[in-house]
């Protein structure tokens, strides 16, 4: 037994000593099965595509719709899933993969992999750590983190969280332009590198799960740490977020909600903001050439993961004709559907720069905070390396709609 033992300790440090001087993320599997022979398995599913039953089984059930939801009967929310599956790889052999690298580069900035995560908010009803457990691990992993509005901790925090790292901040759209410019110098300030604009979210879609729950968190003041933390918004109030929430709130529901600006605004968001400008939302070629016009620097091929429009075209479908409409005038993004390592080398395949992952790291905050963000993060990238290796493709300067071929 004591040899045994022996044995088995000598494994699991030549499972630590791997992780930290193999650069290759596909080690996070070797890692694990090493772990495993000394009977240490993952704390969380390795499964991305059943992560979302997994976490339903774990998680109270109004957080969990709040993020597995969608708008109306879950058309759209289908059809991104359904869109990754009518394409296939196509493996080549003898390709010399050995030596490979997903690296890519957005804006200046070099990524070990052309993955951000997505601007999710109220993440605190997920795990009380929210944003800044996964500032801390999309640091760690050089990931950069998309920062929504709506965010259960200040900005500046979550910027102190990130460290180093790349991070970008997503606005809302506010209906109030004093209070707009000042969430953008705050992020700013707080070393927010670009800024993505949402569009599709002016107003909230026709969510059942939401409606049954009758759950809606920013009316308890969840999620509002950016404006309850934000001087102009203070200053505006008779008394503090803090001794006063609900005259808070009911100030912050006009400036969220109810006005769909027009392209002729993005003036005002151009004069506020003197890095890159994304926006997120586009699903029409047009509309991607009128971004394009106007001088912005990317764009998010995204229909918000099915939550705000039922029965609209999947994100996948949409992206081919975006990306030969303006893929030689700015940076085309995605998300909407990645699950998989195989799913973020399809859409690069297609034309995309790099995909913004939502849904699997957030029920990996849900069931383990900052580890469970790790796990799940680290588990995407390994998957990634790994379906770039084995479908013979040493880097992403590889890949193009070559390698696929549609599902018969």
């Amino acid at each position: 037994m004591g040899q045994i033992a022996a044995h088995l300790t000598a494994l699991d440090g030549v499972g630590k000593m791997l992780a930290m001087t193999t650069p290759l993320p596909a080690s996070y599997s070797s890692e694990i099965y090493l772990n495993g022979m000394g009977g240490q398995r993952p704390a969380f599913t390795t499964d991305a595509s059943s992560l979302e039953a997994y976490a339903a089984q774990h998680m109270e059930p109004e957080p969990y719709w709040y993020a597995a939801g969608a708008a109306g009967s879950g058309a759209t929310y289908r059809a991104n899933l359904a869109a990754f599956d009518r394409w296939r790889l196509v493996p080549r052999m003898l390709t010399g993969a050995t030596d490979r690298s997903a690296q890519t580069t957005l804006f200046g900035a070099t990524l070990p992999a052309p993955v951000l995560t997505a601007p999710v908010g109220v993440q605190g009803i997920m795990h009380p750590d929210g944003e800044l457990a996964v500032a801390r691990a999309s640091s760690e992993l050089g990931i950069p983190m998309v920062l929504s509005t709506v965010s259960s901790h200040a900005l500046e925090d979550v910027a102190a969280a990130n460290g180093d790292g790349t991070r970008w901040f997503q606005l809302y759209w506010p209906n109030d332009e004093e209070v707009c410019a000042s969430f953008l110098s705050r992020a700013k300030a707080a070393g927010f590198s670009a800024l993505v604009v949402t569009l599709d979210t002016w107003m909230l879609a026709w969510r059942p799960r939401d409606l049954d729950h009758g759950y809606l968190p920013f009316l308890t003041g969840k999620g509002l740490a950016t404006y309850f933390s934000d001087p102009v918004f203070r200053d505006r109030l008779e008394k503090s977020p803090e001794d006063d929430p609900m005259s808070a709130i009911l100030q912050w529901l006009p400036i969220f909600t109810g006005t769909d600006h027009t392209w002729e605004h993005l003036g005002f968001i151009r004069d506020h903001w003197d890095g890159p400008i994304v926006l997120k939302g586009i699903q029409h070629a047009d509309d991607a050439r009128k971004a394009a016009d106007r001088g912005m620097d990317g764009i998010v091929v995204s229909n918000h993961g099915g939550r705000q429009v039922d029965g609209a075209i999947a994100s996948l479908d949409a992206l081919p004709a975006i990306v030969e409409a303006v893929g030689d005038r700015l940076e085309v993004l995605f998300d909407s559907g990645i699950r998989t390592g195989a799913d973020v080398l399809k859409a690069v395949a297609l034309g995309a720069k790099a995909v913004l992952v939502g849904r699997p790291w957030v029920y990996g905050l849900a069931l383990g905070g900052y580890d469970g963000v790790r796990h799940v993060l680290r588990s995407l990238l390994a998957e990634l390396d790994l379906c770039l290796a084995l479908s013979g493709h040493a880097s992403l300067a590889d890949v193009g709609p070559d390698i696929l071929a549609p599902a018969p």
